[in-house]
């Protein structure tokens, strides 16, 4: 395995882990219970905090929305381009496309959290600084900060289910658009004068996304490639509306893997109770090994076909041995209504056709 698969291959890991552990931490951590009385200094601090909060809110959404920009510009047109802020411009379709379905996840949250008079913040938006190393998505994602317990299931049902969904719709939403309003061939000819040559350019690096069922299914239904250019998986980062639409798919199938304090973590939990979710938390361990371990000989060997990607090996772990597997327990008899269930199905059901077994592959010419 190459050096720069390595890098980019961690790089990515990081990324995802990051972008999914934020709200894990922040959930976990403000729903301990303090075994000291503050101090009349400490509570004043808190207030003082509290009342100006939003201004952190906007200043991490200015450096993010600057950050995911310049990422865009890097994403299409290369890491030197992006260094000139002559090309500012040309990133704007992706940050706001990536500010779109970040706040839509966590407005998401937010919202349910509220509904149920539970306690929490805006979202912060966490920025990433991007570098001419290796290409980034210029965000860490954002989370929202939960300021009280939640303490029944169709609450945490709620709360848990709302973000992916209404994240699920927004990667819809810019995935519809992007196919039904592609860019004519000279696009990608701009980029890449030679693309339709036979002779591969020496030394060039092919980043392939993969693809999952509902990005292969709105494909289908709203591209015609006999009229147009559709631009294949290893393109498709040069396209914002369809990159930030892949992009967000994958995230949202890793945040509903169901395991732990995970979106898809209390879905499973709420719907189905502690020994289903314990039992499905271990069967989705051992899969995501299978998938980690078949990337990593995959890479190693330099198969021609991948079965897995590295990373599902640094997420399972770190499910396993960070944010932990099982759910923590919930003292509610009550359980979900039928509409909750079909939303909890609905939800699975996004997993099922955002989950990508091999999301990225790399090659070099």
């Amino acid at each position: 395995m190459n050096s720069v698969t390595k890098v980019i291959n961690v790089h990515l890991s990081e990324l995802t882990w990051y972008f999914n552990m934020s709200e894990y931490f922040e959930e976990t951590i403000t729903n301990k219970h303090e075994t000291h009385q503050p101090s009349a200094e400490s509570s004043r601090s808190k207030i003082l905090l509290s009342k100006y909060l939003f201004v952190i809110n906007i200043i991490l959404f200015l450096i993010t929305f600057f950050t995911t920009t310049v990422a865009g510009v890097s994403w299409i047109y290369g890491p030197v381009a992006a260094m000139n802020l002559d090309n500012f411009y040309i990133g704007l379709p992706y940050s706001f496309s990536i500010i779109f379905v970040l706040a839509s996840h966590e407005f998401g949250h937010f919202i349910a959290a509220k509904l149920h008079k539970v306690k929490a913040t805006l979202p912060f938006f966490i920025p990433f600084p991007v570098s001419d190393i290796f290409l980034n998505f210029g965000t860490l994602g954002a989370v929202i900060k939960t300021q009280s317990p939640i303490n029944t299931r169709r609450a945490m049902f709620d709360v848990g289910a709302a973000g992916p969904i209404a994240g699920f719709i927004a990667c819809i939403i810019l995935l519809v658009y992007g196919f039904t309003n592609l860019p004519p061939l000279q696009y990608i000819l701009s980029i890449h004068p030679n693309y339709f040559s036979d002779i591969p350019e020496p030394n060039v690096m092919e980043l392939k996304f993969g693809s999952n069922l509902l990005y292969a299914g709105l494909q289908y239904l709203f591209t015609n490639p006999s009229t147009e250019f559709v631009p294949p998986m290893s393109e498709i980062y040069h396209y914002p509306f369809l990159c930030v639409g892949w992009f967000g798919l994958f995230v949202t199938a890793m945040n509903l893997v169901p395991v732990g304090q995970l979106d898809g973590g209390h879905i499973f939990y709420s719907m189905f109770g502690s020994q289903k979710h314990k039992m499905v938390a271990e069967i989705t361990f051992y899969v995501l090994m299978v998938l980690g371990i078949g990337g990593f000989i995959s890479e190693y060997f330099n198969f021609e076909f991948s079965f897995g990607w590295t990373g599902w090996l640094f997420w399972g772990l770190i499910l396993r041995f960070l944010i932990k597997l099982y759910h923590p327990e919930i003292p509610d008899p009550v359980g979900l209504d039928r509409k909750r269930k079909l939303m909890g199905y609905f939800a699975i059901f996004i997993f099922i056709v955002t989950f990508i077994p091999v999301p990225f592959s790399i090659k070099l010419w």
